[in-house]
């Protein structure tokens, strides 16, 4: 990559925000261009901003990182995701980087470990935080047909558990409905279920309803 290296902050905390573009502004070979407090207002800006990575959280309102993620890599397949949590879980980690993320550091890792790891990203490697390598080295738990699901089926699963109807989650995600009942019936068929309640008992089973939602 040639020249600084773009980057845009996508954070619901104002104070966050603030705190890292002064970590960022230090460095010559990075350049601030723009924040986001949501995945859909960073949808509509990193048309205008051009970024060529994005540092994204995963807990926001709205749609949420993880969708806002997965959504983002379709539409702008060019831009480096770089996610930036709080949370640990090694299922949490899996599901970003099978959204697309290039990068996962924890936000309670030092100012240093997120610089270098927008540096290793913009020369074209993925970046795994030492931390973050222990959290993916733990055995994954086996969740039957639920793990063959894909990230944008996994969260069309939970938002069906949690009562959203088809319309309700194209308008979260941001899609159409069509593509909606298309990831539904692919959710049926990799899940064998023949209903509704047998999708929202494969949720429960799978544990996704315990975590937050985004």
């Amino acid at each position: 990559m040639s020249g600084p290296i773009r980057v845009m902050v996508v954070d619901d905390h104002a104070v966050l925000r603030s705190g890292l573009r002064l970590v960022l502004d230090r460095e010559d070979d990075i350049e601030w261009v723009g924040e986001a407090a949501t995945a859909e207002d960073a949808l509509r800006a990193v048309e205008r901003l051009a970024p060529a990575l994005v540092v994204m959280d995963l807990e926001m309102p709205g749609m949420g990182g993880l969708a806002g993620l997965a959504r983002l890599r379709e539409r702008r397949p060019d831009v480096a995701v770089l996610v930036l949590s709080m949370h640990d879980e090694a299922d949490q980690v899996r599901r970003a980087f099978e959204a697309g993320a290039v990068g996962y550091v924890l936000k309670t890792a030092a100012d240093e470990d997120l610089v270098r790891a927008i540096r290793v990203i913009a020369a074209g490697e993925p970046y795994v935080h030492p931390a973050v390598g222990a959290i993916l080295a733990r055995p994954a738990p086996s969740r039957g047909a639920v793990d063959e699901l894909s990230a944008r089926e996994l969260e069309v699963l939970r938002l069906l558990a949690l009562g959203y109807t088809n319309q309700e989650i194209a308008a979260r995600l941001v899609v159409s409905v069509r593509t909606v009942e298309s990831h539904r019936a692919h959710v049926m068929t990799k899940l064998r279920a023949d209903s509704r309640a047998e999708m929202v008992r494969a949720a429960i089973d799978a544990g996704l309803l315990e975590e937050p939602e985004t």
